[in-house]
């Protein structure tokens, strides 16, 4: 005998109790729910998932100005407009976000490209290059356009400089190289070398903490990252992983997050008090991830990869990750760095066809002045596609990006060869003896290990 369930309805809730009586009719007592309410809120959220791609045209402006690849990019922390740009070519510009003008430029700053940027304060930059020197600026904006031929100081050193990065409150700054050196503002040479036993690394990459100032990270090129103390000046922690790091940048909201950007097109945050895995993987790149910065809020991050491509990355601690927002353009090639802006709705790249690109964070959001009824009527729809966010079809709207055949193409053969891989993993278990061979999560799988 089989049981099927089905849908009982008494039928005299719907027939009419006597011969000439009307038939009931099946209403909502709730006299302020209308019976079409839900339906119509659905389509209100589908129309301004619709709205919002409709809408989005992230790119703004080109600053232009640099003849060669845009390597690095700062700003400065007490404004909003401030940008500086350094290039392949040597050169320094510094340019105005609200005129998009330059302000000032330094031709041939370096000879060769310059690796480094940073301010030291308002009105003073540092720049180091693969000339083996680091040079403090001049970086006053008086509002019109003019050219530095000399540099206030001069730092010499005796590699190549690859990164530089200035403290938050002493006149101290860090540079990277084949070691990582802490220098004075007053003295032409380090004070103290911050080197890990055995190590024979290349640093790239460099990071005062923005909460904890003397405490320090850098990645290099032997697939490590190292958390230094200035105080003690030691490397205390090194971690290897299974690719190399590229990028680094420190949470402004959480002291203890570290963001890496890795070769393997993924980016991972880290909770430097546990080291032995990343707290999250973060995938979408398809090609090597070069850059990445948090934005001032820390709600979200910006990343630039080998793929021709800007990531913007809205965190969420714990609660999985979602598609990132993607930004390209035909002429964009290969990006170097990415920044995000003091107030936090702009984003800039640079590129390898020289060009400084500014985007807005939020794609459909409009720039000028918006009126109290806008307003509105933007947090509502903003509030009808988080509510209806778990809807397919608000979904697959939501998610709908545009992206270049190479890239799909790509990401498409990346996906079969990770499933290939899953697939001969998973065979390899399954033929061996219970309990040799167990599955390891993946995010014990991108540390190998962990030096103190």
């Amino acid at each position: 005998m089989v049981r099927i369930s089905v849908l009982q309805h008494a039928p005299e809730q719907h027939l009419p109790t006597r011969p000439g009586d009307p038939t009931p009719q099946s209403r909502n007592l709730n006299p302020l729910m209308h019976p079409f309410a839900r339906a119509r809120e659905r389509k209100r959220a589908l129309n301004a998932a619709k709205m919002d791609r409709i809408f989005a045209k992230p790119f703004v402006a080109a600053l232009e100005g640099h003849i060669d690849a845009v390597e690095t990019m700062t700003k400065r922390s007490d404004s909003l407009v401030n940008i500086a740009s350094g290039s392949w070519g040597g050169d320094i510009i510094l340019h105005n976000l609200t005129t998009r003008q330059i302000t000032q430029r330094v031709p041939q700053a370096h000879k060769g490209k310059v690796s480094g940027l940073c301010y030291a304060s308002a009105d003073r930059l540092l720049s180091c290059g693969v000339d083996r020197t680091v040079k403090l600026w001049s970086a006053g904006d008086d509002g019109s356009e003019g050219s530095l031929t000399q540099p206030l100081n001069v730092f010499p050193g005796k590699a190549a400089f690859n990164a530089i990065d200035h403290h938050r409150s002493d006149g101290l700054f860090a540079t990277a190289s084949n070691i990582v050196q802490v220098w004075d503002e007053t003295k032409t040479s380090p004070i103290s070398n911050l080197t890990f036993p055995t190590s024979t690394e290349t640093i790239t990459a460099l990071k005062f903490n923005l909460a904890e100032s003397s405490i320090l990270a850098s990645c290099g090129s032997d697939r490590t990252f190292t958390l230094y103390d200035i105080r003690t000046s030691k490397a205390e922690r090194r971690v290897v992983m299974q690719f190399r790091a590229t990028a680094l940048s420190w949470s402004p909201t959480l002291p203890t997050l570290l963001l890496l950007a890795s070769e393997d097109h993924n980016l991972y945050t880290f909770d430097v008090r546990h080291l032995d895995r990343p707290t999250q993987i973060y995938k979408a790149h398809v090609s090597a991830v070069t850059s990445c910065e948090w934005s001032p809020t820390g709600m979200e991050f910006v990343s630039g990869g080998w793929d021709r491509t800007v990531r913007i990355w809205q965190f969420k601690d714990g609660k999985g990750v979602q598609r990132p927002e993607v930004y390209h353009t035909n002429r964009m090639q290969r990006v170097t760095s990415t920044l995000f802006s003091g107030d936090a709705r702009f984003v800039l790249s640079g590129s390898d066809d020289g060009n400084v690109r500014v985007w807005k964070a939020n794609a459909s959001e409009k720039l000028g002045v918006i009126t109290a009824r806008e307003r509105a009527a933007i947090e509502y729809r903003n509030k009808l596609k988080e509510r209806w966010a778990v809807d397919s079809e608000v979904s697959r709207i939501s998610r709908s990006r545009h992206m270049p055949k190479t890239i799909r193409s790509t990401d498409k053969l990346k996906h079969t060869m990770l499933e290939a891989k899953r697939v001969k993993e998973e065979r390899r278990r399954k033929h061996t003896r219970a309990g040799e061979a167990k599955p390891k999560p993946e995010k014990k799988k991108i540390v190998v290990a962990e030096q103190t």
